[in-house]
């Protein structure tokens, strides 16, 4: 049974299931549902846990060797089983299916706790058999709209108040560090008093620039039209030493997914079945993006902005005289809806 990260409290509240999937690629909120999980065994009277690390060469026979052995002490346990970014292989497939079997018979609890799931090791037979008896835990990042509204909930856990601008501006220099955000909320927290409400100015002066990007956030926004983003997320690749050629690579290849989504809709088919052929699939909540920005940019307009991208890579490559990071801001300036600074250099160079 799939369950969201903000209604796992409640779902333990009424049972605790024999098996816990806790899979994504948001450390700070896998950690939260993690520690929910331990905190309701505890309450439900399991004191024993084991944890087991899931690396290169590790032996599945472990797992079973743990659901199998009695405690002195206690009746039941917590297995945790960190899988990390590994896959259970065929080996741990059919560990983890033997864990389900047994499982009726058991009083102990399978804590699994794993990098994103994709649709195949959820469609696997282990990963069947185990929702079938417990509870799975998508954790997904939190969404760039949604950020201010996270920072706020969050910092109430502190005791502290954040008003809307604050916490935008927060979610503005920690964006993509989740877990920088919820220190940086700890360290105000020890240095308020409870129930201190911050401002703006509260946040500019006593919080670092703690932002994580990549370029994956930067054609997020660049699809989504937020050219101030867009602008500050090139500055902030730049100066964390990603190459140019890969944040170019990363804007090309979304200019041709576009150019092709194009190609689909002027044959007369819907936006669903064009994102549907697209290599690799897009998903249904990226669409909305996506048919934003080809509002946002015609075909014309985009021949001309992968004409400028390969004037990038040629600049890249050395064989022409252009600044290639103001290009990239340019281009993904461009792409957002706004208007690059390069419209001043020779028309050669220029994006429109």
């Amino acid at each position: 049974m799939k369950v969201f990260p903000d209604k796992l409290p409640e779902t333990l509240a009424r049972k605790l299931p024999p098996v816990i999937i806790v899979a994504g690629d948001e450390p700070l909120i896998q950690r939260d549902a993690c520690d929910e999980v331990r905190r309701v065994a505890r309450e439900r009277g399991i004191e024993e846990r084991e944890v087991l690390h899931v690396e290169s060469g590790f032996q599945w026979g472990r797992l079973t060797e743990s659901a199998a052995s009695m405690s002195l002490f206690a009746t039941s346990k917590l297995i945790e089983l960190r899988l990390g970014d590994q896959a259970p292989g065929q080996e741990g497939g059919k560990a983890l299916e033997a864990f389900a079997a047994q499982a009726p018979n058991s009083d102990d609890v399978l804590l699994i706790s794993a990098g994103r799931l994709d649709r195949k090791q959820q469609q696997s037979k282990w990963f069947k058999a185990l929702d079938k008896l417990g509870v799975f835990v998508p954790v997904w990042p939190v969404d760039h709209s949604r950020l201010g509204f996270w920072m706020r909930d969050r910092a109430t856990r502190y005791g502290l108040t954040l008003d809307m601008d604050a916490a935008r501006l927060l979610g503005e220099r920690t964006e993509g560090n989740l877990l920088a955000a919820d220190q940086e909320l700890q360290k105000l927290s020890l240095l308020l008093p409870p129930g201190a409400r911050l401002d703006t100015e509260a946040i500019t002066s006593g919080v670092e620039d703690s932002a994580r990007y990549d370029v994956f956030t930067l054609t997020d926004a660049c699809l989504r039209g937020e050219r101030e983003r867009a602008v500050r997320i090139v500055r902030g690749l730049r100066s964390e030493g990603i190459e140019a050629p890969v944040v170019l690579w990363a804007l090309s290849r979304e200019m041709r997914t576009l150019l092709s989504l194009q190609q689909h809709l002027e044959q007369g088919q819907s936006l669903e079945h064009a994102c549907k052929a697209q290599r690799p699939m897009i998903p249904e909540k990226h669409r909305a993006n996506y048919q934003q920005a080809l509002q946002r940019l015609p075909h014309r307009r985009l021949h001309k902005l992968l004409l400028f991208a390969q004037r990038i890579d040629q600049a890249v490559k050395g064989g022409l005289a252009l600044p290639v990071w103001d290009a990239l801001n340019d281009l993904a300036l461009t792409m957002a809806g706004g208007r690059g600074l390069l419209a001043e250099l020779p028309h050669a160079y220029r994006i429109a």
